[in-house]
């Protein structure tokens, strides 16, 4: 039925001259079969009700009460209980907080906050024509069956191409990249343009730096680490890769360039939003080592796949109840990558590609391994920017001067010839005996 209805509306889009069928967003409220939206906004979707492994109403609400306690505190939470921040993201972000959660686990929160203006002096000036002719082709093509973006004339259409505009403005060596619509367009489903706008900012330069440039230089470094991973995680599956042709380029940029929303159901797009917010992106490689393992984990698997095309159709080809959200990203979270495997790995590779590759080299010591990591830069940033405090002076101030009690003075050990020139009476006849120090016995020392 979405598969139908979405070829309706791209013949009345192409003979109305890209004018909506289907009207404004209001109009999609009305009543009628074929305007009836999931839980998600898509029309049609099949998401209507939970899924089979949802988590029951007293759970979310649970899981939502801790959220919000976390979250009144965050500076509190991230310093002292991050791992508690993490486990949750993996469970899953209640739909009614990613709001709330996504712009505090990136840092756009604090971006927006010092940063007060920016981004409507930027929507309000004029972009560059190239840009702006460019994004305004890919409206129509960002989820054109969610309710948001039907329509051109419509909040979520006019939505995107502000924030799109704004980073081309913002960052005008980048400009645009195609992958950046449908990665603006989930944000803009749980967020104003503004926080959504700073969420991009964030996972195009601290996410993901060098993914959305002119020379996307670290896509092609990642690919080459992932090859590296299939390696040495499943080897059968990266020999037969190899023997049919299909080298990582074929596949990974779809999957990782947009976070994988073009690429699985919904429902598992944000689960693994929740989880790479939080751990960075060694969660890209292990849901894409998954879908690999997935589609050719098995001798059966491979046999079936014989060619290149088979190959590549094998991986866009997975069972959906296999990657249903619960039961997937229980996969996702059991693979054998840590943050330090893969810093390795992305060290070997950048040492390789630097003897090869006349091209810019990526920056990979600018990606951030995660909200902890964000979190600690921002407040050292935030820790070196403001005023150094005032350190008082301590003034010392010396003793008033007293005169010391006058002492005795002591005779013991002191020689007999001094004890004699003390004495009263005619000095004695002959030449001194010559000695060691004064006359006074006060002045003899030994």
């Amino acid at each position: 039925m979405a598969q139908a209805l979405g070829e309706d509306l791209v013949q009345s889009s192409e003979l109305q001259d890209d004018s909506s069928s289907l009207g404004s967003d209001s109009e999609l409220s009305g009543p009628g079969p074929y305007r009836q939206a999931d839980r998600y906004g898509f029309i049609g979707g099949s998401s209507a009700e939970p899924g089979p492994g949802h988590p029951p109403a007293d759970l979310i609400r649970q899981r939502e009460m801790k959220w919000v306690e976390m979250t009144s505190h965050w500076e509190k939470t991230m310093s002292r209980r991050y791992k508690k921040v993490k486990m949750q993201c993996r469970k899953g972000i209640p739909s009614a907080l990613r709001a709330r959660c996504w712009p505090l686990l990136c840092g756009a929160q604090v971006c927006q906050k010092n940063s007060p203006g920016t981004y409507q002096e930027l929507a309000e000036a004029p972009g560059d024509p190239q840009w702006m002719e460019t994004i305004g082709r890919d409206l129509h093509r960002q989820f054109p069956l969610h309710e948001m973006f039907v329509s051109p004339q419509g909040h979520g259409q006019q939505g995107l191409l502000q924030v799109l505009k704004a980073y081309t403005l913002y960052r005008p060596e980048q400009g645009y990249c195609q992958a950046q619509g449908p990665v603006a367009a989930v944000l803009l489903m749980y967020l104003p343009p503004e926080e959504a706008f700073w969420c991009l900012v964030q996972i195009c330069e601290v996410y993901l730096p060098g993914y959305y440039g002119p020379h996307m230089e670290a896509v092609r470094l990642d690919a080459e680490v992932f090859m590296a991973l299939l390696r040495r995680l499943l080897p059968r599956v990266h020999k037969h890769l190899q023997q049919v042709g299909v080298g990582p380029l074929l596949y990974l940029p779809e999957w990782f360039l947009c976070l994988f929303a073009r690429s699985l159901p919904f429902p598992t797009v944000l689960r693994i939003w929740d989880a790479f917010l939080s751990e960075g992106a060694k969660v890209l490689f292990r849901v894409g080592l998954t879908l690999v393992r997935l589609a050719l984990g098995t001798a059966e698997q491979r046999m079936a796949c014989p060619g290149l095309l088979e190959t590549l159709g094998a991986l866009r080809a997975i069972p959906p109840a296999q990657l249903q959200e619960e039961v997937f990203m229980s996969q996702v979270h059991s693979v054998a990558l840590s943050e330090r495997d893969l810093q390795r790995e992305t060290r070997v590779q950048l040492a390789q590609l630097s003897k090869s590759a006349p091209e810019p080299l990526p920056r990979p010591q600018a990606r951030l391994p995660g909200a902890q990591a964000i979190f600690e830069a921002q407040q050292l940033a935030g820790a070196r920017g403001s005023a150094r405090p005032e350190v008082p002076r301590i003034v010392v101030q010396p003793p008033e001067e007293t005169t010391p009690p006058r002492r005795k003075p002591q005779t013991r050990g002191k020689t007999f010839h001094g004890l004699l020139t003390r004495s009263r009476g005619p000095p004695m006849e002959g030449a001194p005996r010559p000695h060691r120090g004064s006359a006074s016995f006060l002045d003899t020392r030994f």
